[in-house]
């Protein structure tokens, strides 16, 4: 659903729209970003008492209207109104999903799970924004690409309902044997800025979506800019989550090894290089190995941040402090958004993506001194 609108939506906002200004086309990309962060926080908050189930079937039903919205909207602000739906579908189903791979997983195997989810939820994403790119040279921006999105809605909220069983029993054993964490009392508090170690995982995490939320606005007239065709702009942006998500079953695992904190900061100085190399490229196969390299970083933190945070607190915990996480991760997006529009607005994009890039690696530093080591990481 969200490699749905990667490779097109700000390209219909300029043809369809005539919308010039980037702090407006960005918009869809904040709306979402806070619809999808407060709604992290309350499928956290939620998934506990009204069970995991139950906030993954309703996240699909807020999940599909929104390929219809996007197909026949006749201005700008049915795109914002269907990413508002967006961000609650991905926020209640995507919390969801993550909470209940992480109840079935030990803790030896909590990286490979994490891995494994995200590989597929971001392989999706690369493989649509591509075919969104190809579909809509073939035959126009709409309404065709969106039928895509009607099939992937529909399947969700079915597979949903009719395939997934809840994880409650899991975290009742779980919390039934003895834990060597003891419960938070104020699970944000702790999350946020409480807890040393927490708080460095939130906000490289929160830094790791600006920077996405700065590049699903920033890279599509980026890549225009510099005359590359709608084509080629969807098989770059089809290449940096491809990496991202591929990756993601070895960097996964391999967090379970070499600890969470290592490859936290290491991905999130990979991810800045990253984006300073990509702000002064001109050609096309070098717009291709950044972005690889670009993703090759996402794919080293993503799963490990949510392992991380599972690490840290205890079972009874897990659900909300997923969630405070993933409400300061996916604020990243709309922060990420209103900075780059006023940014790009200010100045060029070339700046936009260099400037970005110095913050990530600010955030890496904060990571490699901020994060104290896991009890398991100690132990091997």
């Amino acid at each position: 659903m969200v490699g749905l609108e990667r490779t097109i939506l700000p390209e219909i906002a300029e043809s369809d729209f005539g919308i010039a200004a980037r702090s407006a086309i960005f918009s869809f990309i904040v709306v979402f970003g806070i619809t999808k962060a407060l709604s992290n926080y309350f499928a956290g908050r939620f998934a506990q008492k009204f069970g995991r189930k139950n906030m993954l079937v309703t996240g699909w039903l807020f999940g599909l209207p929104v390929p219809f919205m996007l197909m026949f909207a006749p201005e700008w602000s049915w795109v914002v109104a269907a990413n508002v739906l967006l961000g609650i579908n991905q926020g209640l189903a995507w919390s969801a999903n993550v909470i209940m791979k992480i109840d079935l997983a030990g803790e030896k195997d909590r990286g490979l799970a994490m891995g494994l989810n995200e590989f597929a939820g971001y392989l999706a994403v690369a493989a649509v924004a591509f075919l969104t790119g190809w579909i809509a040279a073939e035959f126009g921006l709409r309404p065709y690409p969106f039928y895509l999105g009607i099939a992937l809605a529909v399947a969700g909220l079915g597979m949903s309902l009719f395939i997934v069983r809840d994880t409650a029993p899991f975290v009742a054993y779980e919390s039934g044997n003895d834990s060597r964490i003891r419960k938070k009392k104020n699970l944000f508090r702790e999350v946020t800025w409480g807890n040393r170690s927490l708080m460095a995982v939130s906000q490289a995490g929160m830094m790791t979506n600006f920077k996405d939320g700065m590049a699903w606005g920033v890279f599509p007239m980026f890549l225009a800019a510099s005359g590359l065709s709608i084509s080629q702009i969807g098989v770059i942006a089809a290449v940096y989550p491809a990496f991202w998500g591929i990756l993601q079953i070895f960097t996964g695992k391999l967090s379970d090894y070499t600890g969470r904190r290592h490859m936290l900061w290491t991905g999130m100085l990979v991810q800045g290089i990253s984006l300073l190399l990509f702000s002064v490229l001109e050609s096309y196969s070098a717009f291709i190995l950044v972005a690889a390299l670009l993703g090759t970083g996402t794919a080293m933190v993503y799963p490990t941040f949510l392992a991380a945070i599972a690490d840290l607190t205890h079972p009874q915990d897990r659900a909300e402090s997923v969630g405070v996480f993933r409400l300061w991760r996916d604020g990243g997006y709309a922060f990420g958004a209103i900075f780059s529009g006023i940014i790009a607005d200010m100045f060029d994009l070339h700046f936009v993506i260099f400037i970005t890039g110095l913050l990530i690696i600010a955030s890496s530093i904060w990571m490699f001194s901020g994060m104290k080591k896991s009890h398991s990481e100690r132990r091997n």
